[in-house]
């Protein structure tokens, strides 16, 4: 895969975020957008333990799709006290992601504004993210082809990005949102997986209170180097395209994969993975 480093400023104005990344979707991280929040200060999982430790929350790990999941189904549970001790004794793969901060701890509301950058943020929709050194998100898009702004805390994350233009590279899973389970994107087998030669993307390397914005639409791939957590916030696609794609993964595309595990079982996974091969090295030929 051909990686370049994701644009880096301290600091931007909304005027030359909207002009040199947002109009032409290009992603970027912003350094020192939000040292005046309490949170730049506050939020550590130390002070997420103390606010929110009793809150049971839901776990995610990096093992391969299963007809009986249901549609972001967690595979576990615990308390975010008990999951934190575990973030910080050892590597887990157990991550916690679209974590809705305002409904389980309005307190939090307190440490953060909603930052200016030019985009309507969607104001109900702050989530947190969780992960234990070495754990992973599989390369994805976000179902809603939302602008992402993803704030990180505690640590360091690698982020590995491609935009939408990429996507016949990548090995989509067909009627998903995902590239195939079994590329690791931190250190793909190019002989298994040749399309990924001609794949050109970005990656970064988030640090506590910097900021990445992912254009809509884009696929990201998350590790944590340390154990860590983040928030995004979002705004609706602004392309029409987007948007209605959006809507069509919500409404249709969703509800039609949650139908098809449940008559057809395994073999619908299965049947997805072997397209996705399939498709990929057809599109990359051409």
């Amino acid at each position: 895969m051909k990686l370049t480093a994701v644009p880096r400023v301290s600091t931007i104005t909304k005027e030359d975020f909207l002009e040199h990344y947002f109009k032409p979707q290009k992603p970027v991280v912003i350094e020192r957008a939000i040292e005046n929040w309490p949170a730049f200060e506050k939020w550590n999982l130390d002070y997420i333990r103390e606010i929110a430790g009793d809150k049971v929350v839901p776990l995610y790990d990096d093992r391969p799709v299963s007809h009986k999941d249901g549609f972001n189904e967690p595979h576990a549970q615990m308390k975010m006290s008990e999951y934190i001790d575990l973030l910080k004794a050892e590597p887990t793969k157990y991550r916690i992601f679209l974590w809705n901060v305002l409904k389980e701890v309005p307190q939090l509301q307190q440490d953060y504004q909603f930052p200016d950058f030019g985009l309507k943020l969607k104001k109900k929709l702050p989530m947190l993210f969780f992960g234990g050194r070495e754990s992973y998100t599989f390369m994805h898009y976000d179902i809603d082809m939302s602008n992402i702004f993803h704030f990180h805390f505690e640590g360091k994350k690698e982020c590995i990005l491609f935009a939408p233009s990429e996507t016949k590279y990548l090995y989509k899973v067909p009627n998903s949102l995902i590239a195939h389970e079994s590329i690791d994107f931190s250190d793909p087998d190019l002989e298994k997986w040749p399309a990924l030669r001609h794949a050109s993307g970005f990656k970064a390397e988030l640090n506590h209170g910097e900021v990445l914005y992912m254009p809509e639409g884009y696929w990201h791939y998350m590790k944590y180097k340390t154990p860590g957590f983040s928030m995004s916030l979002r705004s609706w696609p602004k392309n029409p395209i987007n948007f209605a794609e959006g809507l069509y993964n919500v409404f249709v595309m969703r509800n039609f994969d949650v139908l098809m595990r449940k008559i057809r079982g395994q073999k619908w996974i299965d049947g997805k993975n072997k397209r996705a091969i399939e498709r990929t090295t057809k599109l990359a030929a051409k």
